[in-house]
């Protein structure tokens, strides 16, 4: 390690089961961005770890653990507060534009890293309060203006229903794919078991890969995942653009424990991998769908809501690289929404690589704390962080152990890598398990 930054004001205390720093670091030009979860951008200079600048807001994120985070783009840095955007100056952290007037009442609340390109800033609210459901959103680079807006909850139509609790949002950074289009995944339509087998329908879009026109917010295509959810699932990871068997891919997955290949032209279906553990609830929607009667109450489901794929995968050479977390939640009532059931068991997880062709793993490593670093891949290896607080790296052959080092604190954000240093962002969660030595920090090391 040759440096550590704590961080300062509300932030430097952490927050409960989430902790400060749950975004992705962003490296461009020898400086490291940074954004925690009060919604504050920091600049530090990645040889040293000095903060070269930094932009208060104050505002915690209020819809659940984040991501979060900046994009970089020419000399100016893009991110998110729960209700504004914002463009900061590179050099200085000076704010360019401010926009507070991008989501409409019941239409949720922004919590995303962004992704720019071609002039635009990608952006989503992550769920709506009401029937305004998700929105999916371009914003002009320049100034801020709203390009387009896509309501990921459609209205009501024969095998369609509007959702009243809020759906389909957007958590990760979208894809921007070559071809003139943007890739988002999208939430679950928040609902309990009884109204998904009383009415049952597809609630498009949700738990869905949505492609839509770049310039014009139009849908060219989607693949849902999960119609009909009632378990909290999410389709909720980065698409990830590659080519595979000569034709172009987006491979997508969330917190239902399946891995999906779609080809990248109209959607369709090529590979589904199950990953992580299973326990048989894997066709419930679609067999409420069928109108086939409810299970017994209680029952547990695995993955549950926080379990499968939480964190990003990573797509390298033939391979995908995913991490999941095998838990599990129990129904107890049939009003009962997921995300407020018991947790029934807490056994870690595990990080598998697939045959990007077929989906066929290739290597299963089972780990003890939950992996909620993401997929990070350079050169021969695989990276991430667990939940306790260390870093692994993986060979990409073969799953073996090449490094696992103990971090300051405990952490659950991505991490990143530019030329010798990798950079681990270590919020300071309270595990249990280990004591968190510190306020929450960004943390360097340094190869050789």
């Amino acid at each position: 390690m040759v440096w550590a930054y704590h961080l300062r004001g509300r932030a430097s205390h952490g927050l409960e089961h989430t902790g400060s720093l749950v975004a992705n670091p962003i490296v461009v030009g020898g400086v490291v961005y940074v954004q925690d979860i009060y919604s504050n951008v920091y600049a530090l200079e990645l040889s040293s770890g000095r903060l070269l600048w930094e932009r208060r807001f104050n505002e915690k994120l209020l819809s659940g653990p984040g991501p979060n985070g900046v994009a970089v783009s020419a000399d100016r840095v893009y991110g998110l507060t729960p209700h504004d955007a914002f463009a900061l100056s590179r050099r200085t952290g000076r704010i360019v534009w401010l926009d507070r007037h991008l989501l409409n009442k019941g239409e949720g609340t922004f919590g995303m890293q962004p992704a720019v390109a071609d002039g635009r800033v990608y952006i989503a609210s992550q769920y709506g309060l009401s029937r305004g459901g998700g929105v999916l959103m371009a914003l002009r680079a320049r100034d801020g203006a709203c390009l387009w807006r896509f309501h990921t909850t459609r209205r009501e139509s024969p095998g369609v229903r509007a959702v009243g609790a809020g759906s389909g949002g957007a958590w990760e950074t979208p894809l921007v794919n070559p071809d003139g289009t943007v890739t988002y995944g999208t939430g679950n339509p928040y609902q309990s078991i009884g109204s998904a087998y009383a009415a049952p329908s597809r609630q498009l879009y949700t738990d869905s890969a949505v492609t839509l026109e770049a310039s014009t917010g139009r849908l060219v295509w989607y693949y849902q995942a999960v119609p009909d959810d009632f378990k909290d699932y999410d389709l909720q990871t980065s698409p990830v653009l590659a080519s595979a068997g000569g034709r172009p891919v987006v491979i997508a997955s969330g917190k239902m424990g399946i891995v999906y290949a779609l080809d990248a032209r109209n959607g369709h279906l090529l590979w589904a991998t199950l990953v992580g553990r299973h326990n048989g609830h894997d066709g419930d929607s679609r067999n409420a769908l069928r109108h086939r009667p409810m299970p017994p109450l209680p029952f547990t489901y695995l993955p549950g809501s926080l379990g499968g794929v939480l964190a990003n995968l990573a797509v390298a050479g033939s391979s995908v690289y995913v991490e999941t977390l095998n838990l599990a939640l129990s129904y107890t009532a049939a009003s009962q929404v997921t995300g407020v059931a018991t947790a029934a068991t807490h056994e870690g997880g595990a990080i598998e690589a697939l045959d990007l062709t077929t989906g066929r793993v290739e290597w299963t490593v089972a780990v003890k704390s939950l992996p909620l670093g993401a997929m990070t891949v350079v050169n021969d290896l695989v990276l991430t962080t667990l939940y306790d607080g260390r870093l692994l790296a993986l060979s990409r052959a073969t799953g073996r152990t090449v490094l696992d080092r103990a971090l300051p604190t405990s952490t659950n954000a991505p991490l990143a890598v530019a030329g010798p240093y990798v950079i681990v962002l270590d919020g300071g969660p309270p595990t249990g398990q280990r004591s968190t030595e510190g306020h929450p920090q960004v943390v360097a090391l340094r190869v050789g």
